[in-house]
């Protein structure tokens, strides 16, 4: 099958052909008709993630796939072939980026029916964080306010549209050209960072969806409230997250040291601290194809790339302008 493969760090993408990925039991072979990109791609592609994904080399990329079910595993009941599906699939078991993708039947749902595939492919990672961030870790009720920073992002602008839906006030950041913009996804409150400083507008938060960096995160704690939520999706990690990827001692002691000094920030103000890096779950894609389909939420789609271009919208997604998502259409 024809692919995008990293063949070593840091060295660009090459377009060639890789073996067709084989079909485990409890997996679903789908053909990819789009692929999302995210910034996650660029990291690992440049090594950063090295110590906490540890994958082999070669590598096909690509964490948000839409496409159509070719063959199922004999132990899979969810899913016939002809199936129009998405994912973000399991880390290890990644590879959008290519024309088949074999997906465990656990990190699968069915496709939005009024999304096109280009649509429904940038969905499952941000949608997934934004779940997992909101309504698992931070629990956001109705009436609570939480900010969200950078509005116009992928992640920023399902969540905030997954936050209004909740019933929650919502502040974020963006640029001086996406502040109506962003007004126009529900944010109640749109910061923008060229001519404010956060730090000095708001106060008595609920909850902080952190996803800039270390300086951004430290400033963060003034404006939660005692009792309050800094959740971060750009690290650093923490000791639950070590426990959680079974990290050995050493990582253990390395992921410790690196969030220690926010941890005791955090304390020192009366608020917690807690590293999100999202996961696979069929369950919960299929709670969001729900709100889709109820018209809660919609997909943020800035542009769509040929296939050809993958490298090109990896680079434009680094560049970080975009609004909302970017996809490759694959078929």
């Amino acid at each position: 099958m024809k692919a995008f493969i990293l063949d070593k760090y840091k060295a660009p993408l090459r377009f060639g052909e890789f073996p067709e990925p084989e079909l485990r039991d409890d997996e679903v072979l789908v053909k990819v008709y789009a692929a999302g990109i995210n910034l996650l791609d660029a990291k690992i592609k440049n090594g950063e993630f090295k110590l906490i994904l540890p994958y082999q080399l070669p590598l096909i990329l690509g964490h948000d796939v839409a496409g159509v079910v070719v063959r199922v595993g004999p132990q899979v009941r969810r899913f016939k072939q002809g199936d129009e599906v998405y994912s973000r699939p399991d880390d290890f078991h990644i590879g959008a980026f290519a024309e088949l993708i074999a997906i465990k039947e656990d990190s699968l749902a069915l496709k939005p029916e009024a999304l096109t595939m280009e649509e429904a492919a940038s969905i499952p990672l941000v949608g997934l964080t934004a779940w997992q961030a909101l309504i698992e870790k931070a629990n956001l009720k109705k009436g609570q306010k939480i900010f969200i920073q950078a509005g116009s992002g992928g992640v920023g602008t399902f969540a905030i549209q997954l936050a209004k839906h909740v019933g929650a006030f919502v502040a974020t950041t963006t640029s001086t050209k996406n502040v109506d913009w962003v007004k126009s996804l529900g944010a109640d409150l749109v910061i923008d960072y060229k001519k404010d400083d956060f730090e000095n507008i708001l106060q008595g938060y609920d909850v902080v969806l952190n996803s800039q960096d270390r300086k951004t995160l430290t400033k963060s704690l003034s404006v939660l409230k005692p009792g309050g939520k800094l959740i971060s999706i750009s690290g650093p990690p923490d000791p639950a997250f070590g426990e959680e990827i079974r990290a050995s001692w050493f990582m253990k002691l390395i992921i410790h040291l690196l969030s220690s000094s926010i941890r005791k920030k955090a304390k020192r103000r009366g608020v917690s601290f807690s590293f999100l890096f999202m996961k696979a779950n069929g369950n919960q894609l299929r709670e969001i194809t729900a709100l889709i389909d109820s018209g809660a939420i919609h997909p943020v789609v800035d542009r769509v790339f040929p296939f050809e271009a993958t490298p090109e919208a990896m680079a434009y997604v680094e560049t970080g302008r975009a609004k909302g998502k970017v996809v490759v259409q694959v078929k």
